[in-house]
Formats: C-alpha cells, sequence, structure tokens
C-alpha cells in the first residue's frame, strides 16, 4: 500500500454526524501554522558595530574611546546579550559620571540575572560610559565637562561631544527603552528614586514598572542623555541612589530589583522573584525643591530624616558659627514633603543645597509605602 494512503487511513476518523474527516490534512496546517510562529519568534543576527551577534550568545564589543593626553589608546566596553526570541531592545548605562561607582555594580549584578536561554530581546550594557571620568576618580572628563549636558554630541567636537555622539550612534540608537544610572553628586546623598520626562510616550508606564518609591516627573535637562534619548521618542527613566565614589548596598539592591523588574514588564525574562509586584505602587511628583544654607558654618543634623517625611516647620538642622561667636542658625522645612537627597558635608557656604524634599498630595501612603520599601529591600 502506498505510504501516503496508509498515512492518510491512520489519521483518518468518522465525526458523530458521520461526516469524514482526514485529520492528516489538518496536522499538515497545524505543523504550518507552528513553523511560521516559530519563525516570528525567532531572533535574527544583531549587528553592533560591523559584529554580529547571533542569538543566544553575549559578545562584550570594545569602542575605541579618545586617547588620554600620554596618547594611551583606551577601549570602552560594551556587553551585548542577543536572546534567541525576538522581543524589545533595552540598554543600561552606568557611570555617565566617573564618580559614580555605585551604578557600575548594579550593571554587575543585573548580568548575573541574564539568563541568555530565557532571554526575549536585546540587552545592551555599558557600565563604563566615562571611562576618563572613572580613571580619575571624578564626576567630569578630563576636558573638565559633563558628559552628561554633552549630549547628543558631535563626531568632531570637544571630548565629552565625540564620546556623547559615539555613545549615541552605537548603542542608543539600536535601541527600544533606556535606563540610565546615576547616584548623588559628591557630598550628597540620593534615596532610591527615578527621573523620567512622561511627555515622551511610554515612558509612564516603562517608569512604573521599576517600582522605585518616588518617581520625578521632570523636565529634561538641556545636554542631557535624557534629553537626546527623549527627542528620539525613546523612553527612557534615570535612577538615581547612593552618594558618589561610595557604595551603599540598600540603594544597588533597589537598583537591581528595578531593572529586573522592568525586564518582567518587558517580558524580555520571567520573574523570579513574587516580591515584584504586578501592580506598581510607586508614587509620581512634579514638585521637589533643595532647601539652601541660610548662612555659612558647621552644619548639625537635628534627627535622621533622610527619605523620611517631615512637616512644615519641622527644624531639620542648626548651622553654627566656627568661631564660636554668632548665634547658631536653624534650618526649618518650608513645606511638608519626604527628603529624597541631603548633603553630608559638615560645613557648607551660604546658599549650599542641604535637603532635596519632594511634596506629594497623599503624604500618608508614600510614609507607609516608603517605610515598606525599604523594609523589603533590607531584608532581600
Amino acid at each position: 500500500m502506498d505510504r501516503s494512503v496508509l498515512f492518510s487511513l491512520e489519521f483518518s476518523h468518522f465525526n458523530k454526524m458521520g461526516f469524514y474527516l482526514d485529520l492528516s490534512y489538518y496536522l499538515e496546517i497545524g505543523m504550518q501554522t507552528l513553523g511560521k510562529d516559530i519563525a516570528i519568534m525567532t531572533n535574527k543576527i544583531f549587528t553592533l558595530a560591523k559584529h554580529e551577534i547571533k542569538p543566544g550568545t553575549k559578545q562584550v564589543i570594545l569602542f575605541p574611546a579618545p586617547n588620554i593626553n600620554m596618547q594611551v589608546k583606551i577601549n570602552i566596553p560594551v556587553h551585548v546579550f542577543h536572546g534567541k526570541k525576538k522581543g524589545p531592545k533595552l540598554f543600561i548605562i552606568s557611570a555617565i559620571h566617573g564618580d559614580e561607582l555605585n551604578s557600575i555594580e548594579i550593571v554587575r549584578r543585573v548580568h548575573e540575572h541574564i539568563n541568555l536561554k530565557k532571554l526575549s530581546g536585546t540587552i545592551i550594557t555599558l557600565p563604563v560610559a566615562n571611562i576618563h571620568g572613572v580613571i580619575m576618580q571624578t564626576r567630569y572628563l578630563s576636558d573638565k565637562r559633563d558628559l552628561n549636558r554633552s549630549f547628543p554630541g558631535a563626531k568632531k567636537g570637544t571630548l565629552a561631544a565625540r564620546l556623547a555622539h559615539g555613545i549615541m550612534k552605537q548603542v542608543v540608537s539600536h535601541c527600544d527603552y533606556g535606563i540610565d544610572l546615576h547616584t548623588g553628586a559628591l557630598g550628597r546623598m540620593n534615596m532610591p528614586q527615578l527621573r523620567a520626562d512622561f511627555t515622551t510616550p511610554g515612558t509612564k508606564d516603562f517608569a512604573k514598572s521599576f517600582n522605585a518609591p518616588v518617581i520625578l516627573n521632570s523636565r529634561q535637562r538641556d545636554g542631557s542623555l535624557r534629553q537626546a534619548v527623549g527627542k528620539l521618542g525613546i523612553p527612557l527613566i534615570v535612577y538615581e541612589g547612593g552618594e558618589a565614589l561610595r557604595f551603599n548596598e540598600l540603594c544597588i539592591r533597589a537598583g537591581v530589583r528595578g531593572i529586573l523588574s522592568v525586564l518582567h514588564h518587558l517580558k524580555m525574562l520571567p520573574s523570579k522573584d513574587p516580591k515584584i509586584r504586578n501592580k506598581s505602587k510607586s508614587v509620581v511628583t512634579n514638585t521637589s525643591r533643595w532647601l539652601r544654607a541660610p548662612a555659612s558654618g558647621l552644619v548639625e543634623p537635628l534627627k535622621d530624616v533622610f527619605a523620611r517625611h517631615v512637616k512644615k516647620g519641622d527644624i531639620l538642622a542648626n548651622i553654627h558659627d566656627p568661631f564660636l561667636i554668632n548665634p547658631s542658625i536653624k534650618v526649618i522645612a518650608p513645606f511638608e514633603g519626604i527628603v529624597i537627597g541631603q548633603a553630608l558635608k559638615a560645613m557648607v557656604t551660604e546658599g549650599d543645597a542641604l535637603f532635596h524634599i519632594a511634596s506629594f498630595k497623599e503624604i500618608a501612603g508614600v510614609r507607609a509605602y516608603i517605610d515598606e520599601y525599604r523594609e523589603e529591600i533590607s531584608h532581600q
């Protein structure tokens, strides 16, 4: 008997109405459909700077950076994780300011969670964007310019402009989403928080998926990566947590957890952490302000207000005369809110930023969530 006939007989059946049903036909159609679905889901080779990355593999690509003044050649490593399945392309960039080392440690820990077998889409990480600043342990580049005020850059511009141009061309232009990791400036401490501009489509949901306790919906600064990426229509969030030149374990954990939450939200990686929320409890505010020193002198904080609720009229610190001649001056909270940033210097000059306070409509809910968030992160 012909094998095709045998195959047809084996997969033939009479349904209850007595009509002849050839199951081999439906099996063939089903296999064709399945094949198309697999083809749709399967990722293609990803090309970055003439390097081809096959699906299910990782590559480290070395981008040449402008040489330092001794003509020593330096490269900036870019890590590319290319999943087997199709999905979004996300870049994670850290150390745009060379003294913000917390951000590098966050990326290192995130790498440990990336499973190429389960990854859908592509993750591009740039652990050290400002390599010159990291070498010198300073916020700025060797030309004293701020890289985060130099975007989108220029191919034949200043050192900062050239580096910014390279980041935009080689990394940002390939992606659908971005995360920019920061800490407070030297002598300042930031609680875990996000900065985002909700006018860029898709940014609000993207930011909320990070599950940071506080999101500042703030305008974009001229020359910042956030502004340059926003003009391309790419949602980008800026994570702030910790201080310059120091590791802060709570802020590192919060950053790692937030990025994993984003990857779960974008369906790039499955979630293993039962504490990652399906529904964000992040609280958004459009209003924050730095409380500045009313006088110069030595700062004596009166209580631990960092990442805590303060009321209008609360005395947050005293400023003392170092020569012990003039009377002390009180630093008073001008409105109710949460202290999301604080200066750490013991001596200040009049006008220096002391406490960064964000205001909220429903302060009780924010206060409760921050306490809950701190407890969860501390026991991770």
